[in-house]
């Protein structure tokens, strides 16, 4: 069966979701724009992930990868990036089931939760492979800092959504 996913003018509000949940993230972090530029990633939605990428019960997970990178007379550095990748029929799904939820403020959630994830594994915060137990406590923490960053914007329906994770616990809407 095939997969909902996001159709052309759904990437718009996208972009002004990922937009939004940088600024509002580096604003948060107190980032310069060069040190917001050290912190590689990139977004994939369903049509560009693998089979295999598809799951059920998240809007989104990280990958984490490698690169190595060198210039003419430099030693050759690895560098981390990280790859903030949308599952775009639960994300559907959601909108489908609940009308009080609306794309751009649930996509700006998720953004704002994955780029805090990504700032606290590149500031070495947390590890990135950790056991189960761990990861928990990452997730709590993350629900956490990301209600902070949240809960002074005025976003539509946004309010509705922080509710949803407040305090921390598995939502399945």
């Amino acid at each position: 069966m095939r997969k909902r996913s996001f159709k052309y003018h759904d990437f718009q509000t996208i972009s002004e979701a990922l937009d939004i949940a940088e600024d509002v993230t580096s604003n948060y972090y107190k980032f310069s724009f060069n040190q917001w530029k050290r912190h590689r990633y990139d977004v994939k939605t369903l049509i560009s992930l693998k089979k295999s990428d598809s799951h059920q019960g998240i809007f989104a997970f990280l990958h984490k990868g490698s690169r190595i990178t060198s210039l003419p007379a430099t030693i050759p550095q690895n560098h981390d990036y990280y790859l903030i990748c949308l599952q775009d029929h639960q994300i559907l799904n959601a909108l489908n089931r609940d009308k009080n939820i609306c794309l751009l403020s649930l996509l700006i959630y998720i953004f704002i939760h994955e780029l805090v994830h990504i700032v606290r594994f590149c500031n070495f915060s947390q590890r990135f492979n950790v056991s189960p137990k761990e990861k928990e406590r990452e997730e709590i923490i993350v629900h956490s800092v990301t209600n902070d960053i949240l809960s002074y914007q005025k976003i539509s329906k946004l309010d509705y959504i922080l509710d949803c994770y407040k305090p921390y616990r598995i939502v399945d809407w």
